[in-house]
Parts: structure tokens; sequence; C-alpha cells
């Protein structure tokens, strides 16, 4: 590699156009759907809740039905890491395209709140429970407990934020492309 390889270079280009949080309980697709919209654009990058959570290797509080302030104190951290790596990537010019668990109001402002001044698309995946359940018993990942509690609260405290999508009669393509359509 030559010595001059990276004299000059710009790291920040052109603002990307857009920039998405895709949200929804653990099993609604939000890490296929993520994905895959991603590889939409020319230049996409998708950040991905939990494997962010997966960078604390050591004290790692993994989120609980059960009450955990240091669980909840991981989640935030991992919402602001995430939005940290969002605007690095908008600012480059690559659509970010995050996906993570959140269903409280509290944990959307959180995000809201990093995210803000970018031109963020809200995205709320809400198949039926009888989906998610199904899709979560297909699935190679295996959770530690049963989150169905959480699509009550989604449904409840979210009600009227971002653009919702049952897809629970979609395709992961058709999902993508509705998800597109809207914008």
């Amino acid at each position: 590699m030559p010595e001059t390889s990276f004299q000059g270079q710009v790291v920040d280009t052109t603002p990307a156009s857009d920039a998405f949080l895709v949200i929804g309980i653990p099993g609604s697709g939000k890490s296929s759907v993520s994905a895959e919209l991603a590889r939409r654009f020319p230049l996409g990058a998708h950040i991905e809740g939990d494997h962010l959570q997966d960078l604390i290797v050591s004290g790692g509080h993994l989120p609980s039905p059960e009450e955990d302030l240091e669980a909840d104190r991981q989640l935030l951290l991992r919402a602001r890491n995430a939005s940290v790596l969002a605007r690095s990537f908008h600012a480059a010019g690559v659509v970010p395209v995050i996906d993570d668990t959140v269903v409280r109001r509290a944990h959307l402002e959180f995000y809201l709140e990093h995210l803000k001044d970018l031109p963020l698309r809200l995205i709320v995946l809400a198949p039926s429970a009888e989906v998610v359940a199904r899709r979560v018993a297909e699935r190679d990942k295996v959770l530690a407990d049963d989150w169905s509690f959480l699509d009550e609260a989604l449904r409840t405290e979210l009600a009227g934020e971002g653009t919702w999508f049952d897809s629970s009669t979609m395709t992961l393509e058709e999902t993508v492309e509705a998800i597109l359509a809207n914008g």
C-alpha cells in the first residue's frame, strides 16, 4: 500500500438520504427486514442492537422479564452506541438501519433524542402474536425467555408512533418493498 493512500481522504461526504430505526418485539422480523432494507441502498449499514449487546464480554446483563436496573442501563447504552454508529454512517453517505427491541415509550424517546436531526424513519414491525410465536419456534436463535407479553406493551405504549407494518402475511421482500414504498 503506497504511503500516500490515505492522504487527502475525506470520510464524511454528502449525508445519506435516510436513517431507519426498525423496532418490534423479539421474533417480529427486525433483523431480517433491517439487513435486507440496508442492502437496497447503494451504501447501507445494518446496525443490530443484539450485536452491540454482545460487545459487552464481561459483566453483561441481558434484558429479562424481571426488573434489572443494570440490564436497563445497558439497553440504553446499546441504544446510544447504535445512535453514534448511525450518525457516523449517515454523515459518510451510508444509510443506517438500526434494529432493536423497543417497546417502551422511554426507550423510544431515548433513541429519538440521540437520533434527532437525522432524516429518521421509524418502522414498527407488528405481526400477530401467533405469527411471532411460530417464527420464534422455527428460528435458529434461541430466546432464554418468553417475550410475547411485550406485544401488548408495544401496541399500548407506542401506538401512533412511526409507520406500522403488520407483516403477518408478507414475505421478507414484500415487507421491505412496503417500507420503501411508504417513504
